[in-house]
């Protein structure tokens, strides 16, 4: 769809006091053109009326047909998926809109004012040289109506396409957090599946402290960042909710300033922790360590590494694909992932919330 003439723009071409007074002044110059000496001589000025007043219905005529054309062109052609197609269209209708008006105002007022001649003698080849002069001043007119119509319709353009950009990052990320809600609430009802049969009273607590989590998680959903602070003390609700579960077996460690500045993507740590759990064996024998720390500007999250020998047929596609594609949209700075020497570790860089 073309870009239409904004409500602004039609309001000063509809022969508001400002388009007058510019046509006002172009007559003045075109007069002062014709003749400079008449406008420091008394008697010479008197007759310059009748070529200001021409000069000022040639001056109105033509930007307004210019206006015209470019609001007809605006609304059929665009600029930016036919540019030489509308180029050459707008001159050349504006060069015969223009030909067609000069030779049509001239012929009147040399016929009617001047009475310069008469229907019997036309000298139509003086009156065609007449034209010369506002074909010339077209070409300033039809430049400067085609800048400005291409360059209003590019800035809304550009801003239709930011915008789209805009809502397609949103509804992206926003898939990417409608993940969490069901995928948190499915694990966390697995394991208190297992616990109601094995210890009675430990699932109670488990239940207590899964709601306080939950309640944290349906907070923060429509949000794009969440502060340092939150993340950890989420962070921490939630291995204490998995220390209930692997007692021995789970062992953590936060050394973080949570006065310290930052945001994080909501529930980033709980998709890194959920996933060291899930892909580690966990117990007595072997208790699983995580460590959360901060280094230049990074949230560091590291376990150390020790597979389970058969891991559940769902595994987890949704937590580091989730974080990543999340931080390719909200930022440039981009997570960090190593694992080597017997450690798991990725590296959160901390946003400023905007």
């Amino acid at each position: 769809m073309c870009a239409k003439s904004t409500k602004g723009s039609r309001e000063f071409w509809n022969f508001s006091p400002g388009f007058l007074l510019g046509n006002v002044v172009v007559a003045l110059l075109v007069t002062f053109f014709i003749c400079p000496s008449c406008f420091s001589d008394p008697k010479l000025i008197g007759g310059l009326v009748d070529d200001f007043v021409i000069s000022f219905v040639l001056s109105t005529s033509l930007s307004y047909g210019g206006y015209l054309i470019e609001d007809f062109f605006d609304q059929r052609i665009s600029w930016i998926q036919y540019p030489v197609k509308r180029l050459l269209l707008e001159c050349i209708c504006y060069l015969i809109y223009v030909f067609t008006i000069s030779f049509t105002l001239i012929f009147v007022y040399s016929f009617i004012v001047r009475q310069s001649f008469t229907l019997a003698n036309i000298p139509w080849k003086e009156l065609v040289n007449w034209t010369k002069f506002p074909m010339r001043l077209s070409f300033i007119i039809s430049f400067i109506f085609i800048s400005r119509s291409f360059l209003m319709e590019w800035r809304k353009a550009a801003i239709e396409a930011e915008q789209l950009k805009t809502e397609r990052f949103a509804r992206q990320y926003q898939s990417l957090k409608d993940q969490l809600n069901p995928h948190f609430l499915f694990n966390s009802l697995n394991v208190l599946s297992n616990l109601v049969y094995e210890n009675p009273d430990t699932s109670a607590r488990f239940i207590r402290q899964l709601s306080r989590i939950y309640r944290y998680v349906l907070d923060v959903q429509q949000e794009e960042l969440v502060s340092l602070e939150r993340e950890l003390d989420f962070a921490e609700n939630y291995l204490a909710l998995q220390k209930i579960r692997f007692e021995e077996g789970l062992e953590y460690d936060i050394h973080v300033d949570k006065n310290r500045p930052g945001s994080l993507p909501p529930l980033s740590l709980q998709l890194l922790l959920e996933n060291a759990i899930k892909h580690n064996v966990a117990s007595k024998q072997q208790p699983l360590r995580i460590e959360i720390s901060l280094e230049n500007g990074e949230l560091i999250v590291q376990n150390n590494v020790q597979p389970k020998t058969s891991l559940p047929e769902e595994s987890a596609g949704v937590g580091l694909a989730n974080i990543s594609k999340r931080y390719e949209l909200l930022s440039e700075k981009r997570m960090a992932v190593l694992n080597a020497e017997g450690r798991f570790v990725v590296k959160l860089p901390l946003l400023a919330m905007t």
